[in-house]
């Protein structure tokens, strides 16, 4: 496969990943917003401006409020994780790579794009932003099911998989350090930082995986250590890292000498270490910025390997 090809599929996953999970996370903390109490400690890290930070990685000149930040990583097409830059861009994508794509997965995400240019979206985030992220969250929902019964399981596939793969785990990621506390302390019963993670989890579609998996109380350490390490919920990092493994062993012929396979492997080791001792995992916060560092050193390398070191069609964002 050409390199070019494969450098445009990988971005379109990671275009169309990138659109959902901001959709989700602006989403649940809209709901947090409205639910919360004005006096909610500081360690509650929900404010507008934080997350205006983590997504676009740098700080706003000035205070941001949420109807701005709704805008801007919603409507604005310059802003990189903006929800219709997002779509556009990986609409544009598909339509340069159209011989690899089935014609069910072009029609979706032509269709997706053009259903956004034709709604009222600036009205749909004064009246309640819920159904036009509820929108977003169904068409890329088609689109990887349209994916999965009609493209061929080849190279193509396998990079557009990498791609989506990428983005989840570090939106994940990015999604867990402005939800949750970054202290070292165990929040009590009480600490209202609980009641964000319940608001996480159900903004990610996770909650009822979450009560599958562990009978116990959505406290803010249990859902942090759900979301990191849980292999077989989609939506983890842990997942995320083994699907992005799969795909580039996939892809690769000679993968065993393949730099971000193995630095996959190692990321994925450490994980399922820190997963099953109480002593490797230390405190949720100084997992999850390493984690991400490792993500952003993968990415790296895969445009070395594979895309001889082209850059992003957007600009790359701090970890930071």
């Amino acid at each position: 496969m050409l390199a070019r090809i494969a450098h445009e599929l990988y971005w379109i996953g990671r275009q169309l990943a990138r659109a959902e999970h901001t959709s989700r996370m602006l989403d649940g903390v809209f709901h947090a917003d409205l639910q919360g109490r004005p006096d909610d400690p500081p360690g509650v890290r929900l404010s507008w401006d934080a997350l205006l930070t983590i997504v676009s990685g740098e700080p706003p000149e000035t205070s941001a409020s949420r109807d701005e930040v709704l805008r801007l990583l919603t409507l604005d097409p310059e802003h990189p994780t903006s929800v219709l830059n997002c779509i556009s861009r990986a609409r544009e994508g598909a339509r340069t790579v159209r011989d690899v794509f089935s014609a069910e997965m072009w029609e979706a995400i032509n269709t997706f794009h053009l259903g956004l240019l034709r709604r009222d979206m600036s009205a749909a985030l004064r009246s309640g932003p819920y159904s036009l992220y509820a929108y977003v969250r169904e068409r890329c929902a088609l689109f990887w099911g349209v994916t999965d019964r009609t493209m061929l399981r080849d190279e193509a596939r396998a990079f557009l998989e990498a791609g989506a793969a990428v983005e989840a785990g570090d939106m994940v990621l990015r999604m867990l350090r402005v939800a949750l506390p970054t202290d070292e302390t165990e929040p009590s019963e009480a600490d209202p930082r609980d009641g964000q993670a319940v608001a996480l989890l159900q903004a990610m579609g996770g909650f009822q995986a979450f009560r599958r998996a562990i009978p116990a109380p959505p406290k803010a350490s249990l859902v942090g250590s759900f979301l990191l390490y849980e292999r077989t919920y989609p939506d983890s990092v842990a997942h995320s890292v083994f699907a992005l493994h799969a795909a580039l062993t996939a892809a690769d012929s000679s993968y065993r000498s393949s730099a971000p396979v193995l630095r996959l492997s190692r990321l994925m080791a450490d994980l399922d270490f820190r997963s099953r001792s109480v002593e490797g995992a230390g405190p949720l916060a100084e997992t999850l910025a390493p984690v991400q560092r490792e993500l952003d050193l993968v990415d790296g390398d895969i445009a070395q390997r594979y895309f001889g070191g082209a850059s992003a069609p957007v600009a790359r964002l701090s970890s930071a």
